[in-house]
């Protein structure tokens, strides 16, 4: 079983995978402990200009759950591969539009990128590792539920839809190089 520092030395072994930085994706169920556990193992390399989280969060929007892709590899992953500073705009999800922007450091040694389909087969080949959080549809969506609160469970019945949509066509678990319990956060071992 790996330890949060075992898998950030694993982790750390890794070759640049975008540019002079690590790539490194935490996929899975909405409710699951990704920005949880992301904040963590951010810590863990180093802090947030070792290793700055991108939460997809900020660029999907109500009408494009999983349409983000050009968005990503415009405003995050192209600068990113050139060693340059990241700027990319922030969804406001309270206000249904993009408001603020959002600056990261040039060429950090890590970049986590933490949201549902991080793993996608468009971000895959830039992944230099990709950790997928182990813990069930259900069980993820019951948590995320009790998290945000019954005002937003006509939110979580068309999201739930798409996301079991996104995951049949485009699944991340199968390709996963480390696999988390979302139970305790806890790596659990190499996904093999």
């Amino acid at each position: 079983m790996l330890t949060l520092p075992s898998l950030a030395s694993r982790l750390s072994a890794l070759s640049p995978s975008c540019g002079p930085t690590r790539l490194v994706a935490v996929d899975g169920y909405a409710g699951s402990g990704k920005t949880t556990f992301s904040a963590l193992l951010a810590d863990e390399l180093g802090g947030p200009e070792r290793a700055p989280v991108v939460h997809l969060d900020d660029l999907a929007t109500h009408e494009q759950f999983f349409d983000w892709t050009e968005r990503l590899h415009s405003e995050v992953l192209a600068p990113l591969a050139q060693g340059r500073a990241v700027r990319h705009r922030v969804y406001d999800w309270e206000l249904a539009r993009f408001g603020a922007s959002r600056e990261l450091p040039a060429a950090p040694p890590f970049l986590l990128l933490e949201g549902v389909g991080a793993g996608r087969r468009a971000v895959r080949r830039q992944l230099a590792a990709l950790l997928w959080m182990d813990l069930d549809a259900e069980t993820a969506r019951t948590r995320g539920e009790l998290r945000d609160g019954p005002a937003l469970a006509p939110f979580w019945s068309r999201w739930s839809a798409e996301q079991t949509e996104h995951f049949r066509v485009d699944p991340s678990r199968p390709f996963a190089d480390f696999l988390v319990t979302g139970t305790t956060g806890r790596p659990l071992a190499d996904a093999a």
